[in-house]
């Protein structure tokens, strides 16, 4: 598996509300409230977030992203100048 690969399914939304998801139903099964299980799902998803963010960015700055369908622009020679 690609390092791609994996970032892609960390940054995943559906990833991270099916985790959310899940142990909030487990916490209501064992008896905790709705309310505190939704507070647990929104630190998991507040958490998500800020490993979606850290990881899109690690891997802006290390130069392995690339926006598809953006052209890529290579400075052309200036033809203007005077040849000696």
């Amino acid at each position: 598996m690609k390092r791609e690969d994996i970032v892609r399914k960390l940054t995943s939304r559906k990833l991270w509300m099916s985790i959310a998801s899940f142990i909030s139903m487990l916490m209501v099964f064992y008896g905790s409230t709705e309310s505190e299980a939704a507070q647990v799902a929104a630190l998991v998803m507040a958490g998500a977030t800020v490993i979606g963010y850290v990881l899109s960015e690690g891997l802006a700055d290390s130069g392995g992203s690339v926006i598809e369908g953006e052209p890529i622009i290579e400075p052309t020679p200036d033809t203007n100048e005077e040849t000696k």
